[in-house]
């Protein structure tokens, strides 16, 4: 195994024993706590709409996931820190409860952040104190739960970072996140096409190692011959489709597309605006100039869709991306480097490779979020955890700047409603070769 920025990488499958287990729990649960560094105490409360939740939600959110499917279910006699905790931070799970309403997370001032901090060692000592001494059996029962839980709290690593940026983008003040230079790479290789022939593909995860259940079963699925693009689309090739009117083009847009342009006054990819003639940009560095080699980010589908069908192409299906990354390394531009934003990119190995397949942003699909051929989800509550959004959704792929490298596959299925625009989501074309 191998250490990268705060979390444990397997080099082989997935082992769940003691030992990486308890240094996988510690390591995820630091890197949580390290996000918040740059923030104070006023930023952990704010919730700037009904999408996006407090960061101290978050922290303790994650840690009432431990204490709901693991403590509980080790100890009968287990107790938590306060009886309406499991009100409070229950998300979703029905067949766990009542949950606090979505919305109104930002008007609970109580518990303090001190408090939500409080609750995260309470929790850690005990789940350290089972991991460390339960008996064989009832580690083997829970293991595999501990381990969904790590990768829910890298999950929501990346929504604390997607989360406060909105908060800060709202305030006039454009608060920074962090301070980061821009980088002023000025050359931008030219968008090649890679052909991919018509046979049947198997795609979807198969193994010991970690995946979701939506990501399985792995099943084979008969593909068309298609090309996709060898790069991500820039800010400079949105901005073209922005200045031949595409967001007024009624023909380029879906109809519940051209509603949103309409109902939402949408001109621009999220966080963008104009001033004098000039466009700018919010980022978790603070409020700058557009650099127009950046990967075009928090676009929602609907505007990938209409990009694709101004630009003669179309967004490519889950299968087609997920066999185009078969070959590819996961490497890129992910949480770890602590960018928080886009790259340009920047290679010395040529064009005729994919790139940027994954980090930089997720990749909108052309795929509604559905089952696989034989899907099944998990029994219990955590079978809510993926099976029941599978509508009015769409498929993501690749990661992002805010997603952990070691949080990823290449079979990772990310899914959003189409008008979705606070996550780091991008374009990737794709063209049929019939």
């Amino acid at each position: 195994m191998k250490e990268q920025s705060g979390i444990l990488l397997q080099e082989e499958e997935n082992l769940l024993t003691r030992n990486n287990l308890i240094e996988t729990y510690r390591a995820v649960r630091s890197f949580s706590n390290q996000l918040c560094n740059p923030l104070v105490t006023e930023d952990y409360v704010v919730q700037s709409m009904p999408d996006v939740s407090p960061t101290k939600w978050h922290l303790a959110h994650t840690s009432w996931f431990f204490e709901a499917f693991v403590l509980s279910k080790a100890n009968s006699n287990y107790k938590s820190l306060h009886p309406q905790y499991n009100f409070l931070f229950n998300s979703y799970y029905i067949q766990i409860g009542e949950r606090y309403e979505r919305p109104k997370r930002g008007l609970i001032s109580r518990p303090s952040v001190k408090d939500v901090y409080e609750y995260r060692n309470y929790v850690d000592k005990n789940m350290i104190d089972f991991l460390e001494n339960a008996n064989e059996n009832i580690f083997n029962q829970l293991a595999s739960v501990v381990e969904i839980g790590l990768h829910h709290e890298q999950q929501h690593q990346e929504l604390i970072l997607t989360d406060i940026k909105h908060v800060f983008s709202i305030n006039p003040l454009y608060p920074v996140y962090i301070e980061k230079k821009q980088n002023n790479f000025t050359v931008i290789p030219k968008l090649h096409w890679i052909s991919f022939e018509s046979r049947v593909y198997e795609i979807g995860h198969e193994g010991n190692s970690f995946a979701y259940d939506n990501e399985t079963p792995k099943h084979k699925e008969y593909i068309e011959p298609f090309k996709l693009a060898s790069r991500l689309i820039t800010n400079r090739e949105f901005l073209e489709f922005i200045e031949d009117g595409g967001y007024k083009r009624s023909e380029l847009w879906l109809s519940d597309g051209a509603a949103a342009v309409e109902i939402e006054k949408w001109e621009a990819p999220f966080y963008w605006d104009k001033k004098d003639d000039e466009w700018w940009i919010f980022t978790l560095s603070g409020r700058r100039k557009l650099d127009l080699n950046e990967p075009v980010c928090h676009v929602s589908h609907y505007e990938a869709d209409a990009f694709a069908r101004w630009a003669g192409a179309r967004l490519p299906s889950e299968a087609e991306w997920e066999i185009a990354a078969q070959e590819v390394v996961i490497k890129g531009n992910f949480v770890e480097n602590q960018n928080y934003h886009p790259e340009p990119l920047n290679i010395n190995d040529g064009n005729d490779n994919l790139h940027q397949m994954f980090g930089d942003v997720w990749e909108w699909t052309r795929s509604s979020y559905s089952p696989y051929p034989g899907y099944k989800t998990l029994p219990g509550a955590l079978g809510e955890y993926n099976g029941k959004f599978m509508s009015n959704q769409m498929v993501l792929r690749g990661g992002s700047c805010a997603t952990s490298q070691t949080h990823i596959r290449k079979t990772y299925r990310n899914f959003f409603p189409p008008n979705a625009r606070w996550q780091f989501m991008g374009i990737r074309l794709a063209k049929d070769l019939i």
